[in-house]
């Protein structure tokens, strides 16, 4: 089971819900991944224009939470407001805090997301901030009070995958509030391998949505996540230096 906050959700996969190639491939893909959460950019929402067009209205909002996410802010100020604004259309009261601080990498903020989150703390949301996978960072962003942390794999859209699975390791095991690995994904091998190491979730986007079949790609991570996530308790075995039998020998008669 998965807990932010007060809540409570049973899939692992939070969902991105842009860059689909229309609402009808978009609906079957949230539908066979099972997500429970579902992210979207406020900025890029007419939620306050009945005329326009809102994926919203193609699903059954009863099965999700929605994630609203401050994507397009560049300020901690901008991204208050952007939150503020959620609130106020009626979604839910769950944040995701996004600064992006440099274009041509799209990296986050660490600054500014700090400000940010500590405001809308205060505010009373549950703050998830997308942070670099910096291990001091994370720590810093949770002794604020955020409900969880959302380090990158590797750059947003990018696809390369988990470019540093030792620091993703180190803000695992020293964070008490989930950790959820956010932007970089490309294939379901990235997401069992992000889980694997411990992770309490995934989000992704535009590994769903840029895929050649969005629908068969939700279902390959939703399974690649609950694989992970098995394995995780499961508990590998040692890596070992030499080969070992897998049948022991003791006791065989020889000759």
């Amino acid at each position: 089971m998965l807990r932010i906050g007060p809540f409570e959700f049973s899939s692992r996969l939070l969902l991105g819900t842009g860059k689909y190639p229309n609402f009808d491939v978009q609906k079957k893909a949230v539908d066979v991944s099972e997500a429970e959460i579902l992210t979207f950019a406020v900025r890029r929402m007419n939620i306050f224009e009945a005329s326009q067009p809102n994926f919203l209205e193609n699903l059954d909002l009863k099965k999700y939470t929605l994630l609203p996410n401050t994507a397009g802010a560049k300020t901690a100020k901008e991204a208050v407001r952007i939150a503020k604004l959620a609130k106020a259309s009626g979604l839910c009261d769950m944040i995701k805090v996004e600064l992006i601080g440099c274009q041509k990498t799209l990296l986050p903020d660490p600054i500014e997301t700090i400000k940010a989150s500590e405001e809308l703390v205060k505010e009373g949301f549950i703050v998830l901030p997308y942070t670099s996978d910096d291990v001091v960072l994370a720590k810093h962003l949770e002794d604020l009070g955020c409900h969880a942390i959302m380090p990158g794999a590797s750059p947003i859209g990018s696809g390369q995958g988990i470019m540093n699975p030792l620091n993703l390791r180190f803000i695992i095991e020293q964070t008490t509030v989930p950790v959820i690995i956010d932007a970089g994904i490309g294939t379901p091998s990235d997401a069992a391998i992000a889980m694997e190491l411990g992770a309490d979730g995934v989000l992704l986007n535009t590994a769903v949505s840029g895929a050649k079949d969005p629908i068969k790609m939700a279902e390959a991570m939703k399974l690649a996540i609950k694989a992970g996530r098995l394995g995780f308790e499961a508990g590998r075995i040692a890596r070992k230096e030499y080969g070992q039998a897998s049948s022991p020998v003791e006791g065989m008669s020889i000759g």
